[in-house]
């Protein structure tokens, strides 16, 4: 029997998804103090924006250039397509005003932006520049749809997210003031190849892995996966989380965390189980490129085809 192969399509440029133009912006290797968030959504979207705001507030005073926000930022519970918006809604409409108020890059980390056809939508990632206040290159549609037996709500049970989400195909990286940043979207963090296609194909320094694990998945795998995916691609990664109980059937791990390319944890929560707030955490490109000079997994690579 022959294995068979998903081809994952990578895109470095901007596509007619919706994204604005991709500019080229200089990257001085050096460092930059970055956000990482970490929030209790609810379904109310209004609610979840003052959370929000309140992080971007504690983002600016702590002088970072960047907020990384969880998957399921703006809403979490709702399992079907109503409530989408097109990238042009009041989502991200509100997030590029906070991002140019703020003078903050902005990684919204997973929305349900609204399909064409209306009976699904997709889980989507979209960076806002902080000088436009604009989205800046292409959105990222995940991949990886989370479809298991394994518990995830306080009283266990599962979870179908293709039932009500489609399943993006392509790849996306943006050019930032800190960095090549890379997205990823939770699930995704159990396939390797989704990361060594952002390090490799799109030369990523930083790659967010935007989630809201349940607590059962997170306790077991979420900060092994974490570092796995920091050492093998020798990038910063930069985990925002969902954390604590969303009502009465659904609770997320937290533990958001942010991790070099060696593979240690340089921020984390205080209160990683439930507190909302921010890691702060410093991306020094300098140290991207020692660590890649020292071990250069770029030239050691090979490619290796696997028939079954």
């Amino acid at each position: 029997m022959r294995l068979q192969r998903v081809v994952i399509a990578s895109s470095r440029a901007a596509s007619s998804s919706g994204g604005s133009k991709q500019h080229r912006v200089v990257m001085p290797r050096g460092r930059h103090r970055i956000a990482c968030a970490q929030m209790t959504s609810t379904a109310d979207f209004q609610h979840n924006l003052q959370t929000v705001t309140e992080l971007c507030k504690r983002a600016k005073a702590e002088a970072c250039e960047a907020l990384f926000l969880p998957e399921a930022f703006a809403r979490i519970g709702a399992t079907d397509a109503s409530y989408a918006e097109p990238l042009d809604g009041p989502i991200v409409r509100a997030c590029c005003a906070l991002a140019k108020e703020y003078g903050l890059w902005m990684s919204l980390g997973g929305y349900a932006e609204r399909d064409g056809d209306g009976r699904k939508r997709f889980n989507s990632h979209v960076m806002i520049d902080p000088l436009s206040g604009e989205i800046s290159g292409d959105v990222y549609r995940k991949i990886h749809l989370f479809d298991t037996d394994a518990a995830v709500g306080v009283d266990g049970g599962g979870m179908r997210e293709s039932d009500y989400t489609r399943a993006g195909t392509t790849l996306a990286s943006y050019d930032t003031t800190f960095g090549k940043v890379g997205a990823s979207i939770c699930y995704d963090l159990r396939f390797p190849d989704v990361y060594q296609a952002l390090r490799f194909e799109h030369e990523a320094d930083v790659i967010c892995v935007p989630s809201a694990f349940t607590k059962s998945t997170g306790q077991a795998h979420w900060e092994v996966l974490l570092r796995a995916r920091a050492i093998e691609t020798q990038c910063y990664v930069v985990a925002a989380a969902q954390a604590g109980k969303h009502g009465e059937t659904r609770e997320s791990y937290g533990h958001a965390m942010v991790i070099d390319p060696w593979g240690r944890i340089v921020a984390k929560m205080d209160d990683p189980s439930n507190e909302v707030g921010i890691a702060v955490a410093e991306i020094d490109l300098a140290l991207v490129d020692s660590i890649r000079t020292q071990m250069p997994l770029a030239e050691h690579r090979r490619r290796v085809r696997a028939e079954f």
